[in-house]
């Protein structure tokens, strides 16, 4: 048998290596654990939400289009004079309203929202007070500002990943380990909203729409959590 040439050997040692490459990666590896970590805080909710709401009935749904337009720009132009309050507006639809047969359209009736925003509670509310004499109140809620959940979410981090460490080193001191490599590490934010109540035991009835009345609030806390989740190796003695 002749000898190999170089080429001939070169590649049966390229080959050969790869071999040993692919074995060696696909050897298990023991002793790793998956572990999990979850910190979390109760955070004060420093954002107001109010909609409000204007709805008419007509026979002509052009002049009903302009009542509503009217009412909402008036409202919009007195909500733009309070500092601090940032004014939208939401949905606004119409549709018909039909005869008792169901066949004949009789009138028009339209609805349109305004979305009042602010982290100043007593100056929304008694804005909120205010325009209820010529709005109707379609819901309050509250939440968290995005600065603030940022804030507590980089500082809940440092915890998440402080209480993995501490696990991880508990496991392999649990498995008569010497220590651990990290292997994997996944950090996880998230919250849970619980709803608010809105309290109004002052504006029962057609109150709401005779004074202003400034609405008693409870903005309430929300749930605001950091999971850490990985895998580590014990390193056995």
């Amino acid at each position: 048998m002749q000898p190999l040439s170089h080429f001939a050997a070169a590649l049966l040692f390229s080959v050969t290596s790869l071999l040993s490459v692919s074995a060696t990666a696909e050897e298990p590896r023991y002793n790793q654990i998956a572990l999990r970590a979850e910190v979390n805080q109760e955070i004060a909710h420093d954002l107001m939400h109010v909609t409000l709401y204007s709805e008419a009935q007509n026979t002509d749904p052009a002049a009903l289009a302009a009542e509503i337009s009217k009412t909402l720009n008036a409202s919009i132009a007195q909500a733009r004079t309070v500092k601090g309050v940032s004014v939208a507006s939401g949905s606004r639809n119409s549709y018909p309203v039909y005869d008792d047969k169901g066949q004949k359209i009789t009138a028009w009736r339209e609805r349109a929202e305004l979305r009042l925003e602010s982290a100043d509670f007593s100056a929304l509310s008694t804005l909120t007070g205010e325009m209820l004499q010529t709005l109707k109140m379609g819901g309050m809620s509250f939440s968290i500002a995005d600065n603030t959940r940022k804030t507590h979410e980089d500082a809940l981090l440092k915890d998440a990943v402080a209480a993995f460490k501490a696990r991880a080193q508990l496991v392999s001191q649990a498995l008569g380990g010497s220590g651990y490599k990290l292997v994997s590490l996944n950090l996880n934010t998230g919250g849970f909203q619980r709803p608010m109540p809105m309290r109004m035991e002052a504006m029962k009835g057609a109150a709401m729409m005779d004074a202003a009345v400034n609405p008693e609030v409870e903005a309430g806390t929300s749930q605001v959590s950091i999971s850490a989740d990985g895998v580590i190796e014990v390193q056995m003695p």
